[in-house]
């Protein structure tokens, strides 16, 4: 069964589950909430206020506790706990639009910041200064970036943007990395080398993108309602494969993985689809909180004209329940994340939406 916890009637942009899932932390407005669990929901334990604009990302670091947020203001912050409560950071991030998307690697010794400059921050602590500074990745972005993705090894990260591509760049720091195993992607990668580069053959935004467990395939999802997975090769070359899912649904904007052959994407549709496949062909497989199978047998069956009419007359609406969505949530889906078990086998992941719901989902097995 899910879970469902409707927190309050704004919409979440993003939340993150602490690695013992005792904390969340979601994005409301110009704040982010930290929700403590408490028996079967969770109740409001604390308040991270230090932006003037929305905030539009929020992650927390797994092992060190320490929680990044960034917002349209242009800034972003990382909050550590101490005993007088939450403690800012500042970050020198250098942009002039708004920063869309945060993630830690990883590793947590750096963090990525996606923006509407064109640029993405890829920040690291500088212990001297006792604060966070930044190196840009520019070329050849053209447009806001709207997601990032770290690969498992800390370095390779994914970007989706408005320019309909999704790019796999390097972000290797001398003195903060460890020089990582080759991989499909590339052997010696500098900052700022482009490892992959592909478009979305319509033209549509890229929204989300995600590398598989191993980090040997990426994933994207773009306006045109399409799944796309690319099996890399070897530096340099074409890929072994691009493989490309077209559904009739409403755009996806966010996306998972669950295991090594299965995904989760989700988006204006209100509800999780699953896709599953491999370096042979993808599929649409099943959808999560299905409104088809979960619709009501009552006014769904009013087809005649003369009942329709009588609704009207009487309630000024066509049926009784036209307001409400047949699925758990209510208005579109904003971030999917794992939620439960390891990397490759993930058994439950959650879900935030325009509604202000957070839903735990579980995997089918």
């Amino acid at each position: 069964m899910s879970e469902v916890h409707p927190l309050f009637h704004q919409p979440i942009a993003d939340h993150s589950f602490s690695a013992d899932r005792s904390l969340l932390a979601v994005s409301r407005d110009t704040k982010v909430e930290l929700y403590k669990r408490s028996g079967s929901g969770f109740t409001l334990q604390d308040e991270l206020a230090g932006h003037d604009k929305t905030v539009t990302s929020v992650d927390i670091a797994p092992n060190t506790k320490k929680i990044v947020t960034c917002s349209q203001d242009r800034n972003a912050l990382v909050w550590e706990p101490s005993p007088t409560g939450w403690k800012p950071t500042l970050v020198l991030l250098r942009i002039n639009r708004a920063a869309t998307h945060v993630r830690w690697s990883p590793d947590e010794t750096k963090f990525a910041v996606g923006s509407g400059a064109r640029v993405i921050a890829v920040c690291y602590f500088e212990g001297e200064n006792d604060w966070w500074v930044s190196k840009h990745i520019k070329k050849p972005l053209r447009s806001t970036v709207f997601s990032l993705a770290w690969h498992p090894n800390s370095v390779l990260l994914a970007a989706g943007s408005a320019d309909a591509h999704a790019r796999v760049f390097s972000s290797f720091i001398k003195g903060v990395d460890q020089r990582p195993e080759p991989t499909a992607w590339g052997e010696r990668i500098p900052f700022n080398t482009v490892c992959g580069e592909y478009i979305n053959s319509s033209g549509g935004w890229v929204h989300s993108v995600a590398f598989s467990p191993s980090g040997n395939a990426l994933a994207f999802v773009a306006h045109d309602s399409s799944v796309t997975v690319v099996y890399p090769s070897a530096p340099e070359q074409p890929p072994h494969a691009v493989l490309s899912v077209t559904t009739q649904m409403l755009p996806f904007v966010t996306l998972c993985w669950t295991r090594e052959d299965q995904l989760v994407a989700a988006g204006h549709d209100c509800h999780p689809v699953v896709f599953e496949g491999s370096m042979e062909g993808w599929r649409l497989a099943y959808s999560v909180d299905d409104p088809r199978k979960s619709a009501s047998s009552g006014a769904s069956h009013e087809s005649s004209a003369l009942n329709m009419f009588r609704q009207m007359d009487l309630k000024g609406k066509s049926s009784a329940d036209d307001t409400n969505l047949k699925t758990i949530h209510q208005n579109s889906i904003t971030i999917l994340r794992p939620y439960e078990g390891r990397p490759g086998n993930i058994t439950k992941f959650s879900s935030s939406g325009v509604d202000g719901r957070i839903v735990i989902f579980p995997v089918k097995g």
